[in-house]
C-alpha cells in the first residue's frame, strides 16, 4: 500500500509540474542504431509519465533491448537485457488509454499484456498511425504518454532490422538493438 501511495504522489507531482507552465519533460533514448527524444505529457497521462520517469531516473533502461520490432507498426523495448532476460519491474500501473491521446506515428505508449492495468516498464513507439491500439468501446487500448520530437528517423531505422521467431516470441531482432541509456534532457 505504501508503494502505491508513494507512486500516486509521484504522479500528482508530475501533473502539477505540467500545469505550472514549465516545459514538458523530455527523455533522450540512446541506442546502438541512433537516438531519439521523447516529449512527455504529464498533464494527460500523469501515472504513465511518473512511471516512465521513475524507470529513467533509476537507470532501469540502460543496456536493455528493443526486443519486438514490427516494420511500419511499432518498436518495443524496456523490459529485457541483451541476453534476453526479463528484468524485474515495479508493480503494474493503471491504464490511462482513455486520456484522448491517439496512437499516431511517433506517439509513445505503454506496452501491456491482455489485462488492462498490466503495464510496467515496457513502452513502444508507433511507426505509423495505429487506431486499432486506441481506447474504444471494444478495447481499452494502450496509453499514449509522449511523442517522439527529435530523431524519428532513428526509430524508423530500428524498425528495419531483420527479425526472427525466438521460442514463443516472434518479431525479435536478429541482432540486438541495444537501448544504451535513457536520460532526462
Amino acid at each position: 500500500m505504501r508503494s502505491v501511495l508513494n507512486f500516486l504522489t509521484l504522479a500528482s507531482m508530475a501533473a502539477t509540474e505540467a500545469t505550472a507552465g514549465e516545459e514538458k519533460p523530455r527523455v533522450q533514448v540512446v541506442t546502438t542504431i541512433g537516438d531519439f527524444t521523447i516529449e512527455l505529457y504529464p498533464d494527460r497521462a500523469p501515472i504513465s509519465v511518473a512511471n516512465f520517469l521513475r524507470y529513467v531516473d533509476e537507470e532501469f533502461y540502460h543496456s536493455t533491448t528493443f526486443h519486438r520490432i514490427i516494420n511500419d507498426f511499432i518498436i518495443q523495448g524496456g523490459g529485457f537485457t541483451t541476453d534476453k532476460t526479463r528484468k524485474d519491474t515495479h508493480d503494474p500501473i493503471k491504464n490511462e488509454a482513455d486520456n484522448g491521446l491517439k496512437n499516431v506515428r511517433g506517439a509513445v505508449a505503454m506496452a501491456r499484456v491482455k489485462e488492462v492495468d498490466s503495464a510496467t516498464s515496457q513502452f513502444f513507439v508507433n511507426l505509423s498511425d495505429n487506431p486499432s491500439l486506441d481506447h474504444s468501446e471494444n478495447d481499452f487500448g494502450y496509453a499514449v504518454f509522449g511523442h517522439v520530437v527529435e530523431g524519428m528517423e532513428s526509430a524508423v531505422k530500428i524498425s528495419g532490422v531483420p527479425t526472427v521467431k525466438h521460442g514463443p516470441h516472434r518479431d525479435q531482432p536478429r541482432v540486438n538493438v541495444v537501448l544504451k541509456r535513457a536520460v532526462r534532457v
